[in-house]
């Protein structure tokens, strides 16, 4: 899999650790004029935990692909492109792939900065990190773990 700077949100970048709402998370693409991604070349949103998540309570957390015509992103105002299911925190452990989904090109059309937005329910995290980011190649295998009756 591919990673390139310039379309990564988030790199270990901690969780929100506000109470339940919506918070702009990590760094914004700016997409420009070039609007139309993924149209001819799939573009995946991948999304994993890179530090155990926990929550003095029972946080759930869900991640939304936005887009808004300011850098600063209002998850308020922004425009919804795709949203992750919610996720408790007992399924938000370090390494665990959250989703690595191909972005929308039809639908609501894009504005000039894409960004991630996470909502926090039920009660607020304590701790946890994401890695969040585009590719064109996301890794397809499933690793197992090794037959021990050989």
């Amino acid at each position: 899999m591919i990673r390139d700077n310039l379309t990564t949100f988030c790199r270990a970048t901690a969780l929100n650790t506000g109470a339940a709402g919506s918070y702009l998370i990590g760094d914004v693409v700016p997409l420009g004029d070039q609007r139309d991604i993924g149209l001819h070349t799939p573009l995946y949103l991948v999304v994993t935990m890179a530090v155990t998540a926990t929550s003095g309570g029972a946080a759930t957390g869900k991640f939304a692909l936005v887009s808004d015509s300011q850098a600063a992103i209002n998850p308020a105002t922004a425009t919804v492109h795709m949203e992750t299911p919610e996720f408790a925190v007992a399924d938000m452990s370090a390494g665990t792939n959250l989703i690595t989904v191909s972005i929308p090109w039809q639908g609501p059309e894009y504005e000039t900065y894409l960004g991630l937005v996470q909502t926090t329910g039920t009660a607020a995290f304590t701790a946890g990190a994401i890695n969040a980011f585009l590719t064109m190649t996301p890794q397809t295998n499933n690793a197992y773990p090794e037959y021990a009756g050989l």
